[in-house]
């Protein structure tokens, strides 16, 4: 009965005066006395946090404890990028400790399975915020790999890089695409990229789109309105968007087009 005292004691003394290795052992599971005690140790480093952050089932005050330190270790950047990792991390520190992860670690939480959708929404939330200040080697990177709603982003700023990249991300969805021909984002190079895609070309809805916008060059009048039923045509030929020469080209293909 009197042996728990004393072992916490010792324990404690561990905490606070011991080695590299015996600091492993203590970061099984620690109560936060020990973890404080730890956090005062010269040996304690970037390692043994990270493998205390590799437990589930920890004190909630563990969490509070690292996140308060700033000092090295506690402050290191990858010991705030495993805490945000944790699927126990109270919803305030990662709030608070997101702002601080670098643009491509935060799209990286966007992507890894464990990490709870509410979680990614706010990781997404900051790379969005950042978006417009950044240089175009990362938007590009972006443009590629991003979330659905990163790339839609990125897409409506128009410049053309950025549009060729984002239509080749399977995650563009056909909505974006399609509100993007449809803006006034969108230039006649723009749209030719869009109308070009191997991906994108044969979809009836955006091939409307498309042939809505005053800016679509002629070119893409001439080959997609005989692909497009005489009642889709004849609606176009009422849009009021039309340059005067688009609405030439409309006429001439009802003219010369058979009822499907």
């Amino acid at each position: 009965m009197n042996k728990h005292p004393t072992v916490e004691l010792q324990q404690l003394h561990k905490a606070l005066h011991g080695g590299a290795d015996e600091l492993f052992l203590l970061m099984e599971r620690p109560s936060p006395d020990l973890l404080r005690a730890a956090l005062r140790n010269p040996a304690l480093g970037e390692a043994h946090l990270l493998t205390l952050l590799q437990h589930t089932g920890l004190h909630p005050e563990l969490f509070n404890l690292l996140y308060q330190q700033h000092e090295a270790p506690a402050n290191a950047y990858q010991v705030q990028f495993a805490l945000i990792q944790h699927t126990e991390a109270p919803a305030h520190i990662i709030g608070a400790l997101l702002p601080r992860l670098y643009l491509f670690d935060l799209l990286k939480l966007c992507t890894l399975p464990h990490i709870p959708q509410d979680q990614k929404l706010a990781a997404e939330r900051v790379i969005l915020q950042r978006i417009p200040t950044q240089p175009l080697g990362n938007q590009l990177a972006l443009a590629r790999r991003g979330t659905p709603a990163i790339v839609e982003a990125l897409l409506k700023l128009g410049q053309p890089q950025l549009v060729t990249a984002c239509l080749d991300n399977p995650r563009l969805k056909e909505g974006a695409v399609h509100q993007f021909v449809s803006s006034a984002a969108a230039t006649a190079e723009t749209i030719s990229l869009v109308a070009r895609h191997s991906r994108w070309q044969s979809r009836p809805e955006l091939q409307q789109a498309i042939l809505k916008n005053p800016r679509t060059p002629a070119i893409w009048f001439t080959l997609f309105l005989p692909r497009l039923p005489r009642s889709v045509v004849k609606n176009l030929a009422q849009s009021p968007r039309l340059t005067p020469q688009q609405k030439q080209l409309v006429t001439e293909a009802l003219g010369g087009k058979r009822s499907p």
